[in-house]
């Protein structure tokens, strides 16, 4: 070990961790600690705001601001539901010419990118490309607009006049076709060209839909866009008979938004219990359970062999032979990045599209930032990532000097009402890990330690707990004394009780 280093950076996902000796685990990525390097010298990162940041447990949503919001907008989340945080502040930065900065893609990550380009430069034309005809909106809502919970017009970030107010070129219902990285020019598909001096891939990620037969049937559908759910919700009668496939959050979100309008929901995962990655077994099986009370069918460790019908779907065939009866079937199976015009344009592209610490690809005059981006080897599809990654590209595209090391997070989620948190390495793989659990009705708690250290933890219910869990998993702080006493599990409840004061 450095002596002399007092940070660490995980050269798997870019964690940089604080204190004389690097975490056991990764909290970020779940790496060991032999893949953290010592850092003397605090890796270039961004610095809080003045006037604070404020980000959603339940979603990651950031609000800027003295205070956090009375709801979240994205999730609708209590004040009491925000941490304090971190964020890049934007600061201004010589322009020796009018920079033509395009930004392809208007989610977070693009919405985000073209605000700190202008913040930090007054001079930069920006031009802001999303195929999608409505406003840029919060995609993490869509759910709460198919419940009904919220009304379409709530959707957008921002009002119309937002981006003509910051000289933000936002076309509406425009597509890429091809990139021409020798010309730096952009070919779109009603036939025009765009030249840029700086671009910014902000494309985003598209519905997995897996090769199931039968899957192009006429009711057969995803929810990813405000015309998805818009069909969706066009079809709803009470009684109707909807089958999900895939049990991840959306799934779970969607099933519980179509109960609202009085249908019938069955919901199919392929793994023995719901939210594999998240959560262990007995934590997965409560989830169901919650998700049984309230109404949905739970259908774990099943294989869909086919959608059958005729033009319309009618029913979802399994491998074990049973058909699952369908008027309606949503395909929530997870995402993919949209990387298919990087690779055309030959950037370097894996799982997304390969960015460095600057966001900077393979072709330095073009970044890459949220969904569509792998930096380190992760990509990390979540809102806080890709907002974050935004401002940073942004700042870079316009001559600023910005790194990114990775956002130190934990998986904090509000499932169906549901609160839950998994952090770090949850799924101990051989015997060098001690593992603590006690729960009561829908509350669970699961810990597990390594060489004297917490290095994961999964909370279902109440989270008293989340924030010391947190702040022991991120510091690495040794518990000897109190594992070293062989308590039991109430032993290390109380234990998380003195540290929570």
């Amino acid at each position: 070990m450095n002596a002399e280093a007092s940070h660490w950076l995980c050269t798997v996902c870019g964690y940089l961790h604080d204190g004389a000796e690097p975490p056991e685990c990764c909290p970020v990525c779940g790496a060991t600690h032999d893949l953290f390097e010592p850092q003397v010298e605090k890796v270039t990162v961004a610095q809080p705001p003045a006037t604070g940041l404020w980000r959603c447990l339940n979603c990651d949503h950031l609000h800027s601001g003295d205070a956090p919001p009375d709801c979240c907008p994205v999730c609708g989340a209590e004040p009491e539901q925000f941490e304090a945080c971190e964020e890049a502040t934007v600061q201004e930065v010589e322009s020796v010419t009018e920079r033509h900065v395009v930004i392809v893609g208007a989610g977070i990550a693009g919405v985000s990118a073209a605000e700190a380009a202008r913040q930090a430069s007054s001079t930069a034309r920006i031009t802001l490309l999303s195929k999608e005809a409505e406003l840029p909106y919060y995609r993490l809502n869509l759910t709460r607009y198919l419940a009904g919970e919220i009304e379409v017009d709530q959707l957008p970030m921002h009002p119309p006049g937002w981006y003509d107010e910051r000289g933000i070129d936002l076309r509406l219902g425009t597509e890429l076709r091809h990139i021409d990285v020798s010309q730096r020019s952009l070919e779109l598909t009603d036939g025009s060209a765009l030249d840029y001096d700086r671009l910014i891939l902000a494309t985003g990620s598209h519905p997995f839909v897996p090769p199931i037969a039968g899957s192009n049937r006429e009711n057969v559908t995803v929810l990813r866009t405000i015309r998805d759910a818009e069909r969706i919700l066009a079809s709803l009668r009470k009684g109707l008979q909807c089958v999900m496939i895939g049990g991840g959050v959306l799934g779970l979100e969607t099933a519980g938004a179509l109960l609202r309008h009085g249908v019938d929901v069955t919901l199919l995962e392929g793994y023995g219990w719901l939210l594999p990655q998240q959560l262990n077994r007995i934590a997965g099986e409560k989830l169901a359970t919650y998700a049984e009370n309230l109404g949905i069918r739970v259908r774990q460790d099943v294989r869909v062999k086919q959608i059958v019908g005729d033009e319309r779907a009618r029913g979802v065939a399994l491998e074990e032979g049973e058909i699952v009866p369908a008027d309606l079937v949503v395909v929530t199976a997870g995402v993919r990045s949209n990387s298919y015009l990087a690779r055309l344009a030959k950037l370097d592209v894996n799982q997304g599209v390969l960015a460095d610490d600057s966001l900077r690809t393979s072709q330095p005059e073009i970044f890459a930032a949220g969904d569509v981006a792998e930096h380190r080897g992760v990509c990390y599809g979540t809102w806080a990532p890709s907002q974050f990654q935004g401002v940073i590209a942004g700042m870079n595209a316009v001559g600023g000097e910005v790194e990114f090391g990775g956002i130190p997070r934990s998986n904090l989620l509000k499932v169906l009402g549901y609160d839950m948190m998994s952090i770090g390495q949850v799924h101990p793989d051989d015997g060098s890990y001690l593992t603590f659990e006690w729960g009561d009705g829908d509350d669970y708690c699961h810990l597990v330690f390594r060489d004297d250290h917490l290095v994961g933890a999964i909370l279902l219910g109440g989270m008293h707990y989340s924030a010391v869990v947190k702040q022991l998993i991120e510091t690495g702080q040794n518990c000897a004394d109190l594992l070293h006493g062989s308590p039991d599990a109430a032993a290390v409840a109380a234990f998380l009780d003195t540290h929570s004061g």
